[in-house]
């Protein structure tokens, strides 16, 4: 119960990938949780499973990271209703393929906004409490697709993930004066039923082959990592981008 007596606020955590599982993993963990997604019906539903099964105090809040004023007001509920926020896992995102000359205007903004704006928003609103307190772990989801781009159609989603990189980077420095650490995790490719809608099954036949490990990634494996990362286990790094791919790209 590394993380008991401390207030986790996960995005995106209502679906059935990565932030469900990292939402499950922290409160596991002793945390007491935020659960926030732009679903309603499911994120109340997911925090009703989360605190029946681990005892703790969870929230569900609806949650849209591209609405700037309705981030601002989740985080002020968490902290009138919870009293502290000492955790804050970025998780939000989205892709459509598109090659780039193909590519609406309003794709390309949504993909940004929802993948990088977002964690903006995010990080702006709940840093002056972590501040004033002197405290906080921050992890922002990434992807290998910040560095090593796409054929896919997914030229926004690896810019928005280098700037989530870049992002982590920046406030990592401007925050470590105030106690508050700020790292990222880049994962390959993390299996989620919703990805089988995105990509032909030969796409996943193909990442297996790649991966030295020879399997593709599950969202347990990446939750573990943000339980490291949100823990005093990592109480001396700050900054840093982890790859979680399995060997996919062995990032030096």
């Amino acid at each position: 119960m590394e993380l008991e007596g401390r207030v986790a606020l996960v995005t995106a955590a209502a679906g059935a990938g990565i932030g469900q599982a990292v939402a499950r993993a922290l409160a596991a963990a002793g945390a007491d949780l935020v659960v926030t997604d732009v679903h309603e019906r499911r994120t109340l539903q997911l925090a009703d499973e989360i605190a029946a099964s681990s005892g703790r105090k969870v929230l569900g809040l609806p949650l849209d990271v591209t609405d700037e004023a309705r981030v601002g007001a989740v985080v002020s509920e968490v902290i009138a209703r919870l009293g502290r926020l000492d955790i804050l896992v970025n998780n939000s995102g989205i892709n459509e393929l598109r090659p780039i000359w193909e590519m609406p205007t309003a794709t390309w903004r949504k993909v940004i906004d929802v993948c990088l704006t977002g964690h903006f928003f995010t990080l702006r609103a709940v840093l002056p409490h972590m501040i004033e307190h002197k405290r906080g772990a921050i992890v922002n989801i990434a992807s290998v697709a910040g560095w090593i781009g796409s054929r896919e159609g997914e030229s926004h989603y690896a810019a928005a993930k280098a700037g989530v990189m870049g992002l982590t980077r920046a406030v990592a420095t401007e925050v470590a004066p105030h106690g508050i650490r700020v790292n990222a995790i880049a994962p390959g490719l993390v299996w989620n039923e919703f990805l089988a809608r995105i990509y032909p099954p030969q796409f996943f036949r193909e990442m297996e082959q790649k991966t030295p490990l020879g399997r593709v990634g599950r969202p347990d494996d990446i939750a573990n990592t943000v339980v490291f990362l949100a823990s005093d286990r990592s109480s001396f790094m700050t900054g840093e981008v982890l790859c979680v791919s399995g060997g996919m790209y062995l990032h030096a």
